[in-house]
């Protein structure tokens, strides 16, 4: 039975830098990307919103225009009765009856003038509409354009980036699986953390990458020995010497080349 190959500090340091490489490059397409994303997202629930309210004041005319054509129908049947009405009176016995067809006739004659004022009002609304529903639609005119100017910035640079991006979350899950549970969490919880996603940086001129603070000449042997991991005491960030960095970012970017 062959022996498993033992998983030495250095084998473990530089898988973890392996994957910072390689969540660092996928950090930076999404940098480019940048607030695309969002901004489509957001002009689509703006377009949608204006497509609504457009249906919804079509939706109203639509129901004014059947409101006029009721009054309509209204005046029509009593302009019919007035004539009915007036007819009657030339066949009346008495004043009662006279004055009871009149009241009638009366009665239509407002039917008639309120439904005329009605189909005015309904008409201006109607007009009123019409005009929110021209503005909307040249709001959503420009707002088209630039929601398909915005997808296609955005289309651009996924085209660009989308099979690296395929295999850099592929080799991340590869690297991640070959790191120890308990590393791998740290990992991510420092690199949450960090403002720029960095949680292994290698030891420059004296300091962990992007840091100020000089590390002690004895930390930095112990950090080039590779024999244990060694955090920075100020960012908590996981250190590795500078070699061994190099040697992981010609290899990984032969990788990707």
């Amino acid at each position: 039975m062959a022996k498993k190959k033992e998983v030495t500090v250095e084998d473990k340091l530089r898988a973890l830098y392996d994957l910072q490489l390689i969540d660092s490059r996928i950090d930076e397409i999404k940098s480019v990307r940048g607030e695309l994303p969002l901004e489509i997202e957001d002009l689509g629930d703006e377009i949608t919103g204006l497509n609504t309210r457009v249906s919804n004041l079509e939706e109203d005319i639509s129901n004014l225009e059947t409101d006029i054509k009721n009054k309509k129908n209204t005046i029509t049947e009593a302009g019919d009765l007035v004539v009915k009405y007036t007819k009657q009176q030339d066949k009346v016995r008495n004043n009662r009856e006279f004055d009871s067809l009149s009241k009638e006739i009366e009665f239509q004659g407002l039917e008639i003038e309120l439904s005329e004022k009605r189909i005015n009002e309904y008409r201006v609304n109607i007009e009123q509409k019409k005009e929110v529903i021209a503005q909307n639609n040249e709001v959503l005119e420009r707002k088209n354009d630039h929601f398909k100017h915005k997808k296609d910035e955005l289309d651009a640079i996924l085209t660009e980036t989308q099979k690296e991006e395929e295999l850099l979350h592929k080799k991340s899950e590869e690297f991640s699986e070959v790191i120890e549970a308990h590393l791998l969490k740290a990992y991510k919880r420092i690199r949450e953390n960090a403002n720029n996603g960095l949680a292994v940086v290698p030891v420059e001129r004296g300091a962990s990458g992007g840091s100020f603070f000089t590390i002690p000449p004895q930390r930095q042997v112990e950090i080039a020995n590779r024999k244990k991991i060694i955090t920075d005491e100020h960012s908590g960030r996981i250190l590795v010497d500078s070699t061994l960095a190099e040697e992981e970012k010609e290899k990984i970017g032969k990788l990707f080349s």
